[in-house]
């Protein structure tokens, strides 16, 4: 059986291709949902139920650990998904619990009451469905006090990556940073929330300054597959090479995926 990563779009491979350098052994099987993405403009129970379908499709197909390599689909789905009941030996993991783990220095089986942690100013980017959720915000209150969390609804921004508008993609993101100092002038920390930002992590990098500590989350997330694996073994079983699935135009993505791994990669139709 192979690990199961599912994306909206093609954000998700910033994820695999730290996951395939930190676990070069592990099989893959990789879902986007390219004909409905961007998720980020999607309502709530629209993103649950594309999510939860394509969840079941990897769970079905040998993926019996799938991780949302998505902010939105884990904002708007991923709780109520758990709260409905996984089915037996099948799990669903998100991208926040890494990226909130790192930003508390605290494990996420640590239930402690929440404490104050180092880091007191954050800036939040992500999609608009994302933003709305307060999902980051609400899992980050069960273990940290006393931080100020300003997000940024980056519109604009997957969609000009998806159609490969660099240019268009880069002037964005400045923008939405300066929106971003005008609420909240000194971050201490930002939170690129969203798979397809990692391609960006140097433009916002550079507008926001040395001073603050960028959290970007395909390594973090990598980095606690690597554990949740140590702990759960029988989770992955032998299983092939990896496979890429699309909704979309196996074509076209394809090419896309190309350019953002740096390495040949062949979609298939689901």
């Amino acid at each position: 059986m192979a690990a199961g990563i599912f994306d909206s779009g093609l954000g998700g491979l910033t994820v695999l291709g730290a996951i395939e350098a930190r676990l070069p052994d592990l099989p893959v099987i990789y879902l986007g949902d390219n004909a409905n993405a961007p998720y980020g403009v999607r309502s709530p129970d629209d993103i649950h139920a594309r999510t939860k379908a394509h969840v079941e499709y990897l769970w079905a197909n040998g993926c019996d650990l799938v991780i949302l390599a998505c902010n939105t689909a884990s904002a708007a789905a991923l709780r109520r998904m758990q709260e409905a009941g996984v089915p037996k030996g099948k799990r669903v993991l998100g991208v926040f619990v890494p990226l909130i783990e790192a930003l508390t220095e605290r494990q996420w089986g640590d239930n402690s009451p929440p404490r104050e942690v180092a880091i007191k100013h954050v800036a939040l980017f992500a999609t608009p469905t994302t933003v709305s959720s307060r999902a980051f915000q609400r899992e980050l209150a069960f273990r940290a006090i006393g931080v100020d969390v300003e997000a940024q609804a980056c519109g604009g921004v997957v969609d000009a990556i998806e159609d490969g508008d660099m240019i268009l993609a880069e002037a964005l993101v400045r923008s939405h940073v300066e929106a971003l100092r005008r609420k909240m002038p000194d971050p201490q920390a930002a939170i690129l929330g969203c798979t397809h930002y990692p391609l960006l992590e140097d433009v916002f990098r550079a507008a926001l300054g040395p001073k603050v500590s960028v959290f970007s989350q395909p390594a973090l997330v990598a980095d606690s597959l690597a554990d949740y694996i140590g702990r759960h073994p029988q989770m992955i079983g032998d299983g092939e090479a990896a496979r890429f699935l699309t909704t979309g135009d196996p074509a076209r993505v394809s090419d896309r995926a190309t350019q953002f791994l740096k390495r040949s990669i062949s979609f298939e139709t689901v």
